[in-house]
């Protein structure tokens, strides 16, 4: 009998790798992406304090329809002008430990265009 690895123990084990050497200041804080099946989640968050300044999903009322990398990009304009909103500009990407590809990039990308500068 074969096991299978599991995909989300490998994800956590990656991006526990990742967050070793990344962290979120006030000046400049921390994108982070959670992708489940169905919603894509984005927070930026300052790690010293603690404290999460933004956040934006596809939970939220500005999110409806579309494909799943269409809310992605939603997703990555609504958290880039709450966070231009409230004054940050420059924020470190964390990608969970997921493929820089797909609603990763999308969210990513329309982060970018939408003020943020990372």
């Amino acid at each position: 009998m074969i096991l299978k690895p599991d995909k989300n123990k490998t994800r956590k084990k990656r991006h526990k790798r990742v967050r070793n050497r990344l962290s979120g200041t006030a000046e400049c804080p921390r994108l982070n992406v959670f992708r489940s099946n169905m919603n894509i989640y984005a927070q930026v968050i300052d790690d010293i304090k603690g404290v999460t300044l933004a956040s934006a999903s596809t939970l939220d009322k500005e999110v409806s329809g579309g494909t799943k990398i269409q809310a992605a990009s939603v997703v990555g304009k609504l958290v880039a002008e709450r966070s231009v909103a409230k004054g940050i500009e420059t924020v470190v990407f964390d990608r969970g430990g997921y493929l820089y590809h797909g609603r990763v990039q999308a969210l990513a990308q329309a982060a970018r265009e939408n003020g943020l500068k990372f």
